[in-house]
């Protein structure tokens, strides 16, 4: 019997090396490396194995021309959930193996639950190495309402990978969801659940099960204080997708947004609201998030987003206000801080507002975390309207990339963003120059006002 080595992977990354490494090579951090004991068995030998033990058949492999091979996908599975299907890339495929990661409370069961007691027609076997079945029937009967628990449902609170496999070979369903994976330890590995090493090899051998026996599985994954997923990236590196589940506590907004997706894109995102009874899916989320009516209130301004493929006007929101200590402070909450620091620098520098003595403050209502770069200039407009205290009249929204010498540069979609502005009543709508090349204003009811730099469009906003 062969004998099990020692490795040592990089807790941040996934690097492994024969030795202990101060600072890890791959990604820069220090003292990362943590010492794992290699089985004998390797995680393909023991997936194929556990796999056998489910009493799945094996699909055996063969080397193929590419003229032989089809191009016809496999039927992907409808998770009866729109928001989900559009970040999966269509549904869920036959096979492949998902990474639902998030931070702790954030809702990852509830979505996995509610979704999972949708698909009545498929057979699912939840497994859970966190709760009890007590707390997972009190969850389900919340979600459900007055409606009968389904039968194609069935939980298993189970920790040992190898008496998973085993009530699979019983249960032989159709989908199968594990949560969470840090709680999950396999007899090969010594050492306790969560580790490296019990992490890695769990994944990989769910892995092979997945894609020898054609069952999907879902696995369920914690976020660390570092924003990481625990137990490192190695499980990024053996998934199929990885999906995020992201939003503040404190708001009632999340976001599921697709990091990895070797099945479809990586640039869509659903947009969820957490209710007593689970979550529901948001269809029109700039209809939630300009309910409020901010008339005659300076430091606020609209501007049309996109995220993903689909476009939804954000309200953002900005304070400025004397330092009161003597080092101004930059804050920005679900915006970039070190992009908010660069528009001030061109604030300052190329309209001539000094702003060196002020703390400024940036927020984007809702809880939300816009990534998109057409939100510079109402950015700024928020931030100037808030210094000279003066509200943006309604019925203004806009869309550009600021650049370092105050030019508002052009974005992309600018049709999609006009539309979804006129679609919600506004009258004006600020767009770069650039972008009105080839674009037909008459068919949208909304005046837009074309701007090559940022001073033009402060003059729109402020006279």
């Amino acid at each position: 019997m062969a004998k099990d080595k020692i490795a040592y992977v990089c807790e941040n990354c996934g690097q492994e090396s024969p030795k202990w490494i101060g600072k890890c090579p791959a990604c820069g951090r220090w003292n990362t490396f943590k010492e794992i004991k290699v089985s004998a068995d390797t995680p393909k030998q023991i997936a194929t194995s556990a796999a056998a033990k489910a009493g799945h058949a094996l699909r055996t492999n063969r080397a193929m021309k590419l003229s032989e091979i089809s191009s016809h996908d496999d039927p992907r599975i409808d998770m009866h959930d729109d928001e989900l299907n559009r970040v999966l890339g269509g549904g869920l495929v036959p096979g492949s193996i998902v990474l639902l990661g998030g931070e702790p409370g954030i809702g990852k069961s509830t979505l996995s639950l509610q979704t999972m007691l949708r698909l009545t027609e498929k057979r699912i076997l939840y497994i859970s190495g966190e709760e009890s079945a007590h707390q997972l029937k009190m969850r389900a009967d919340r979600i459900l309402g007055n409606m009968p628990s389904p039968e194609h449902f069935t939980i298993l609170c189970e920790n040992s990978l190898e008496h998973i496999f085993e009530h699979i070979k019983e249960e032989q369903p159709d989908l199968v969801v594990i949560d969470s994976i840090q709680t999950i330890a396999t007899e090969d590995v010594e050492s306790s659940a969560g580790s490296i090493a019990q992490v890695r090899e769990c994944a990989s051998a769910l892995l092979r099960f997945a894609k020898t026996s054609g069952v999907p599985v879902i696995l369920i994954g914690h976020i660390t204080k570092e924003g990481t997923l625990a137990g490192p990236k190695i499980l990024e590196h053996i998934v199929d997708t990885v999906i995020q589940f992201e939003g503040d506590q404190h708001y009632m907004y999340r976001i599921l947004r697709s990091i990895k997706n070797r099945f479809g894109s990586t640039s869509e995102l659903g947009i969820y609201e957490m209710q007593q009874n689970g979550l529901r899916q948001v269809s029109n989320p700039s209809e939630l998030l300009l309910t409020q009516d901010h008339e005659g209130l300076s430091g606020i301004a609209i501007s049309s987003a996109i995220e993903g493929l689909r476009p939804f006007l954000v309200e953002t929101q900005a304070l400025v206000s004397t330092a009161a200590y003597g080092t101004p402070q930059r804050s920005a909450t679900g915006f970039d801080q070190r992009r908010l620091n660069m528009l001030l620098a061109v604030l300052e520098k190329r309209v001539g507002f000094k702003l060196i003595q002020k703390d400024v403050f940036v927020n984007i209502a809702g809880g939300l975390r816009v990534t998109d770069l057409a939100m510079d200039l109402s950015v700024i407009a928020a931030v100037l309207s808030s210094n000279v205290d003066t509200p943006i009249e309604a019925g203004w929204c806009m869309a550009g990339e600021v650049g370092l010498s105050g030019e508002v540069r052009p974005v992309n979609r600018i049709e999609q963003r006009i539309a979804e502005a006129a679609k919600l009543g506004f009258a004006h709508i600020i767009i770069p120059k650039y972008n009105m090349q080839g674009l037909n204003t008459r068919k949208y009811n909304i005046e837009v006002h074309p701007v090559r730099k940022v001073e033009e469009a402060l003059r729109l906003l402020f006279g």
